[in-house]
């Protein structure tokens, strides 16, 4: 089996919509709205075997030096093939490419983010000076990375895990 992991095109959303809803089903991730999906477009990798989109993943820029691993899925009958390892691998590698020197994400997923040297952490690791600046943003994802009460609890109850580059 061969996978191909690339940079996400529009026409690829669909199929994005899909695998993320599979997920948001099972309370393991958030639904998004499509008209998220297509804004966000050029911050997805999606994995390709044999022509098909069966994964995804995205990389999120919260500041100069941190960003967000989000949405990170594979279709139920690609488990087990190193399919999301690949995923995660090459959002990584985005990354390092554009300077982010900390990656954070929210997960149930312990076990495969800790193989990628993903650890747990508690707070908000970012200056007092940055964390002025990132309460500004409109994004609800930076809004659950700072906790800040105007997002939404933690009602999934997911692990806060943080990555050094």
């Amino acid at each position: 089996m061969s996978v191909v992991v690339r940079s996400a095109k529009t026409g690829d959303v669909k199929k994005i919509r899909k695998i993320v809803d599979a997920y948001s089903d099972q309370r393991r991730l958030l639904s998004k709205e499509t008209v998220t999906l297509f804004e966000a477009v050029q911050e997805f990798v999606v994995a390709e075997v044999d022509g098909e989109v069966v994964g995804c993943g995205a990389l999120h820029v919260l500041w100069e030096d941190l960003a967000e691993v989000r949405t990170v899925a594979v279709i139920e009958s690609m488990h087990g093939q190193g399919v999301g390892h690949k995923i995660l691998d090459q959002v990584l590698k985005n990354a390092k490419e554009i300077g982010v020197k900390k990656v954070f994400c929210l997960t149930f997923e312990t076990k495969f983010f800790g193989a990628h040297g993903f650890e747990e952490i508690q707070g908000t690791p970012v200056t007092p000076e940055v964390y002025q600046q990132m309460i500004r943003s409109f994004d609800a994802g930076v809004a659950e990375f700072l906790d800040l009460e105007s997002a939404k609890p933690n009602t999934l109850g997911n692990t806060r895990m943080l990555k050094i580059l």
